[in-house]
């Protein structure tokens, strides 16, 4: 299949590719990269955050960068990372079950990366992996994210 795939844990060892997409609060992509399947999330970090192609502004006190991430992140290391990088950090810790409460001033976190990933899936070439090498699926990749972005950046 090419490089960067590796056997997915969760399709009976058949080889695939994971990517790991920064997003900001609306959902439009900020950077990506990708692995072999087998790879844990959290080794992803770095490049994922490295992958930012325009510089961010400083975090201040009066407007804080966040960070969501979900229990498959909960190591050291990510909560290392996102301190360097000058994140506050919003993740649900493992066994941490999710309360019924709401507040209503809360902004939503998680589930604007899962509505990317589904904008992502609407692309037949990358939810089946076509190309043989990794730097055409990266180029694949990034061209999608392109055309969200414009589409998030277009007026209604």
């Amino acid at each position: 299949m090419g490089g960067k795939t590796g056997p997915n844990p969760t399709d009976r060892g058949k080889r695939g590719v994971k990517r790991s997409v920064l997003t900001d609060g609306r959902g439009v992509p900020l950077g990506a990269v990708i692995e072999g399947a087998n790879r844990n999330d959290h080794k992803l970090m770095r490049p994922t955050l490295k992958a930012i192609p325009v510089r961010r502004p400083k975090p201040t006190r009066r407007q804080p960068q966040h960070l969501c991430l979900d229990k498959g992140f909960d190591y050291d290391e990510p909560r290392a990372l996102a301190a360097e990088f000058g994140f506050t950090l919003h993740m649900r810790t493992r066994g941490e079950e999710i309360r019924a409460e709401r507040h209503a001033h809360a902004k939503a976190r998680r589930w604007v990366v899962e509505r990317t990933d589904s904008w992502l899936h609407r692309f037949r070439s990358i939810l089946i992996r076509w190309a043989k090498r990794p730097a055409n699926y990266l180029a694949l990749l990034h061209f999608a994210l392109a055309i969200i972005t414009w589409r998030q950046a277009l007026p209604g």
